[in-house]
């Protein structure tokens, strides 16, 4: 029977060890296990509700717009005063985004069109698309300022054809005309005029014109079943993995997101890359802070560092973003896309001039100092799944004029960055059944972590303790009777030693 105790008591002992092991693997691997199940959880598997998230998204995204519409256009042409502009909006639209005609490929990637509709909403705009403005001539200051290195001959006569044309360095359109399009004379001159090769894609000019439907660029995106480091990530945009713009490889990359996800598992220390078209390049977003979205799902914002849109002189690796060398550099806090909008000389900026020069912002009057709270374009970032959360995506489009003495309608147009409109476009917060499994995924598996090592380890030292007492008590229970058998065999071989001298006394007692 002690024998049968003794071997159930080292078993015992190898549970409690085994035990203790469990909670140590637990604190060292619990997390491997978890992002294994969240690896594949989130991957872009047809059929999967991930994947019917990411095709057609259950948010309504807005972008918010406002104008500078410019209040004393005949005095800046006539009397060289500085333009005044009046900020006027927000024309506020709703968006539906889905990605349609997606095609599985074999190498772990899908290829789609996005649709993208949008839709006015009045009621939360400052007034309707009716609304009208004075903003600088695009078309034709686009044309004036390509002209300046071109013949004189050919600024004479396109003075001429101008003044024919009756078109002038400002128009008068509707919010809803200048966003969606409006007829211009020049761009229907040139469709006439101009060799089919270099011929613009549209008639009519507007600042989203075209983009109200489903788009003709085809996307292909990594879906993260074979790695999931690239999971959201762009193989190829129209075919291509590299732009064609830039001067370096690793300034022309595609392979950003489109902004909606990101690989997971995402440390404070990684940069997240974004690739949008308009943008021209991969827009880099570094760590700023720990925030709290909608629904207490906890987030990390991302914003552009300050170095995004740079001088050379301030940031040496922009270079790259100037392919006709250092005098085609943009000025500190603006970004040139013309190569990305048929040369037309459009630059990028943050809202209000947020990160460049105040000499930008008060080239001309009415615009007020940047705010960061107001004007910061950044993304908040689930960590774990590196599903986006809220977004404000603030952009402000400006155009560079530059002054031609030969074209008497611009004669008096100094060079400028003249702005245009900003814009927001974002998400606040995603639906309940989104942010109830982001939640899940961030709150409930260090729990359950916790709970096990705690668990595991407690067990395993209360069992190890009892069996180790139980063990060293039989041990010396087992000493006792040993020593107690001892003392009892030689009290016993004394008394028979008695006897037997009793009755057989040694020679000579007799």
């Amino acid at each position: 029977m002690g024998l049968f105790c003794n071997i159930c008591l080292r078993i015992t002992i190898v549970i409690a060890v085994l035990l203790l092991i469990g909670g140590v693997l637990v604190a060292c691997e619990f997390s491997v296990l978890i992002n294994a199940i969240v690896d594949r959880m989130i991957a872009l598997r047809p059929g999967s509700k991930t994947f019917g998230w990411w095709a057609k998204p259950p948010v309504e995204p807005r972008i918010s717009l406002y104008v500078y519409n410019v209040t004393n256009a005949d005095d800046f042409l006539s009397n060289g005063s500085k333009a005044i502009v009046d900020e006027v909006g927000p024309y506020v639209y709703t968006e539906t985004w889905e990605k349609v005609n997606i095609v599985e490929n074999d190498n772990g990637t899908l290829s789609y069109n996005l649709r993208k509709i949008y839709k006015f909403r009045e009621d939360l705009s400052a007034g309707p698309e009716d609304d009208v403005v004075i903003v600088p001539n695009i078309p034709m200051l686009s044309a004036t300022s390509q002209s300046k290195h071109a013949a004189r001959f050919l600024r004479l006569a396109m003075a001429s054809i101008m003044d024919i044309l009756k078109i002038k360095p400002f128009v008068q359109v509707s919010v809803g005309q200048l966003l969606w399009g409006y007829e211009d004379p020049l761009l229907k001159l040139a469709k006439d005029v101009v060799p089919k090769e270099q011929k613009l894609p549209y008639e009519e000019f507007g600042l989203l014109y075209g983009k109200n439907g489903t788009s003709s660029d085809r996307i292909t995106v990594y879906t993260g079943t074979e790695n999931i480091k690239q999971y959201g990530i762009i193989d190829k945009f129209n075919g291509k993995t590299h732009l064609p713009h830039w001067t370096t490889d690793n300034c022309n990359r595609l392979d950003g997101t489109d902004g909606s996800i990101f690989p997971p598992h995402i440390s404070k220390e990684r940069v997240l890359e974004v690739y949008d078209k308009d943008l021209c390049r991969l827009l880099p977003l570094v760590f700023e802070r720990e925030v709290d979205t909608p629904n207490d799902v906890p987030a990390y914002r991302f914003t552009p560092p300050e170095w995004v849109f740079a001088d050379v002189e301030s940031h040496p690796d922009n270079m790259c973003y100037c392919p006709a060398g250092k005098p085609s550099c943009s000025p500190n806090g603006l970004f040139n896309v013309s190569l990305c909008q048929y040369d037309s000389p459009i630059m990028l900026s943050f809202p209000h001039f947020y990160l460049a020069d105040e000499s930008l912002r008060t080239q001309v009057e009415g615009i007020s100092p940047p705010m960061k709270e107001k004007h910061q374009f950044y993304f908040d970032v689930q960590p774990t799944t590196g599903t986006t959360l809220r977004v404000s995506a603030r952009i402000q489009i400006n155009l560079a004029v530059s002054q031609v003495f030969d074209i008497k309608q611009v004669a008096n147009f100094p060079d400028i960055i003249f702005p245009i409109l900003w814009f927001e476009e974002g998400i606040e917060s995603l639906p309940n059944e989104v942010t109830d499994m982001m939640r899940f995924a961030e709150n409930v598996p260090p729990k359950i972590r916790v709970v096990l090592i705690v668990g595991l380890c407690t067990l395993g030292l209360v069992l190890l303790l009892l069996s180790t007492f139980c063990l060293i008590r039989n041990s010396h229970r087992q000493s006792t009777l040993h020593l107690e058998g001892s003392n009892y065999l030689a009290t016993a071989q004394v008394d028979m030693n008695k006897k037997q001298n009793k009755e057989n006394p040694p020679n000579g007692r007799y």
